[in-house]
């Protein structure tokens, strides 16, 4: 790290643990006390013409936000330098078998609507507008890790073929040979959960980067999905009609991992409510899933005033789209309109993908 880049504070430099408690207090008095008040939509009152329950929500939201990708940091730290926490209740693995569904040609709205008093949303989720799909089929669940040691076993990663040249580049400097999270010892696989190694478990979903994930796309002889034929996948359905989630209209954390309820994935089938309206399962949590989409403003884009470079700086053409939650994703973020976006070369990001075909 260049000198300059250096932080120059010192540990006697940071508040006492205790300054930092009543901070915290201070500040959660009142919030409690203007809550009544700041998520009144419509009605609230304002700070710089702006909602008081808007700046709460971004506030709320992107707290949560970092949570999650705090979590990506951990998982790198060394095992010994955690505590351990107890495993979470294991879940009924369910025998799944890949296979490829057919979701029919329609219409899909994406993006929210600026009318929506009653919703939050973030800068790239405006303005809601419709894009026809045509027909296409899509894996019923997420690539497996089971599927994709099938890919490293036939030397994907040694083809370049299967790679863009960018994406090649970055695998050759690198000396990747397999997913982040995967370690080989002698002829096992093992997996490196938030706290422990294990036995690669071949029916969790398997967490890559973009340009892995494309890779394998294109081993298949499939690709990834675009961004409107994902929504069109987990939010259409038979009679034309959209949902707010996969399972129907209702929230529910009875359906899927999501919400910091587990550190780590479990087995593709062990929510089997979590079902679309085409038959797709697992849409939503698990693993954000990955698209062939690239980050960009939707018809109608207005950057927000108090944060103009939330979106905008990462308009370039380098960031993909992720659609969907992982475990360590907020309730509040799995709306439909919620646009998550990585670096093609982001190994870390608890995301998947699924693949389609015309």
């Amino acid at each position: 790290m260049a000198a300059a880049c250096r932080p120059i504070d010192r540990p006697a430099d940071w508040p006492s643990l205790e300054e930092i408690r009543r901070y915290v207090s201070r500040v959660r008095t009142s919030l409690d006390d203007g809550l009544a008040t700041a998520f009144s939509f419509g009605a609230a009152p304002k700070q710089e013409g702006v909602p008081a329950s808007v700046l709460l929500n971004v506030a709320i939201e992107h707290r949560l936000m970092h949570a999650e990708t705090l979590a990506y940091m951990l998982h790198q730290l060394p095992l010994e330098r955690k505590r351990r926490e107890s495993r979470s209740p294991g879940l009924m693995a369910r025998p799944v078998m890949p296979a490829m569904l057919e979701i029919p040609a329609g219409s899909v709205t994406l993006g929210l609507s600026r009318g929506a008093l009653s919703a939050f949303g973030w800068d790239n989720e405006y303005e809601a507008h419709h894009a026809t799909v045509p027909a296409f089929a899509m894996d019923q669940y997420k690539v497996s890790n089971g599927q994709y040691i099938e890919f490293v076993a036939d030397g994907g990663y040694e083809n370049r073929a299967f790679w863009t040249e960018e994406d090649w580049q970055w695998r050759a400097e690198n000396g990747i040979q397999h997913p982040a999270f995967w370690k080989r010892i002698g002829k096992r696989w093992y997996i490196r959960t938030m706290f422990e190694e294990l036995p690669l478990p071949p029916d969790w979903p398997v967490y890559v980067s973009h340009a892995e994930a494309t890779a394998f796309a294109r081993w298949a002889g499939k690709s990834l999905p675009t961004e409107a034929q994902w929504q069109r996948a987990a939010y259409g359905t038979t009679n034309g009609t959209e949902i707010a989630y996969p399972w129907g209209m209702a929230p529910s954390h009875a359906h899927g991992n999501f919400d910091f309820h587990r550190w780590d994935p479990v087995p593709l089938g062990a929510f089997p409510e979590n079902r679309s309206a085409f038959g797709l399962t697992g849409m939503l949590g698990n693993g954000w899933e990955w698209t062939s989409s690239a980050f960009a403003p939707f018809p109608g884009f207005e950057p927000v005033e108090f944060y103009p470079g939330y979106s905008a700086n990462f308009f370039d053409g380098r960031h993909y789209v992720a659609k969907g939650a992982s475990a360590r994703t907020a309730g509040c973020r799995l709306r439909k309109s919620f646009r998550n976006w990585f670096q093609p070369h982001y190994p870390y990001v608890y995301a998947g993908f699924r693949c389609v075909s015309p």
